[in-house]
């Protein structure tokens, strides 16, 4: 597929970084750019509102404890592939038949993918994301990222986040690619092993969400080992039911 010009090294830019740093040798162009000062409230609403038509998309990252900061993320753009290239339930049916034989006790086949959910916001996904990124601002900071879409800006800058657990992140933006179609996602913040989504349209019953639940076991199963409640029916009740915010780690 054709890309478009990386319009990072051209713009007025408030002080920032532009982050060509990889794994391996510096990128050919700007990864992204991410400020100098900490993001405040309406920050990312209005990076979203200049950058779009020039293709850029905003995220807020965050150092986390370590203050690691996306120059010290192992970032590798050479190793992701392109989201389009794969199928969310395909991918998502690898990781379920990886995983749940060993982790999930009745070892039950992979479901499918979860239907989109019947009732509508009275919000746009950009709405609800623009407010998320304003509770999330304190101490994290703005970011510009070349994408098309929100879903694609993992692999747009090669995010090694979910290393432990898949080399490819397009092979996870896939999957973030069909939650933005069915749940109006947005990814909202980045960290070094963090993802942050802002929700447009969640589960609004308990059938919905635990549907949903086993994707997210798939895409991210440290989610359900790491942190009580253990089962994908606790989990669905208590982290997807009704939530406009999902949170994922890798170990």
């Amino acid at each position: 597929m054709a890309t478009l010009p990386n319009p990072l090294p051209l713009l007025a830019l408030p002080p920032g970084t532009l982050v060509d740093t990889t794994v391996d040798d510096p990128w050919h162009e700007p990864l992204l750019w991410y400020a100098d000062e900490p993001a405040r409230p309406g920050d990312w609403a209005r990076l979203r509102a200049t950058g779009r038509p020039l293709g850029l998309l905003p995220v807020l990252v965050d150092g986390g404890r370590l203050d690691q900061w996306p120059e010290d993320w192992e970032l590798d753009p050479a190793g992701a592939s392109y989201p389009g290239d794969h199928e969310a339930g395909e991918v998502l049916g690898e990781f379920w038949e990886q995983c749940a034989p060993d982790e999930m006790e009745d070892g039950a086949d992979w479901p499918g993918l979860a239907p989109a959910p019947s009732g509508n916001s009275s919000e746009t996904p950009d709405e609800v994301a623009a407010e998320m990124a304003d509770e999330l601002a304190d101490g994290l900071r703005t970011a510009l990222v070349p994408a098309r879409r929100s879903a694609d800006i993992p692999a747009a800058i090669g995010w090694s986040g979910p290393l432990n657990h898949e080399n490819d992140v397009a092979r996870l933006c896939a999957v973030l690619r069909s939650w933005e179609d069915r749940f109006g996602i947005r990814v909202v913040a980045l960290g070094f092993d963090t993802l942050t989504v802002s929700v447009g349209r969640p589960p609004t019953t308990v059938a919905e969400a635990r549907a949903l639940a086993a994707e997210h076991f798939a895409f991210c199963p440290d989610n359900i080992d790491a942190a009580p409640p253990n089962g994908l029916a606790e989990y669905a009740d208590k982290y997807l039911l009704g939530q406009e915010t999902w949170s994922f780690w890798w170990d």
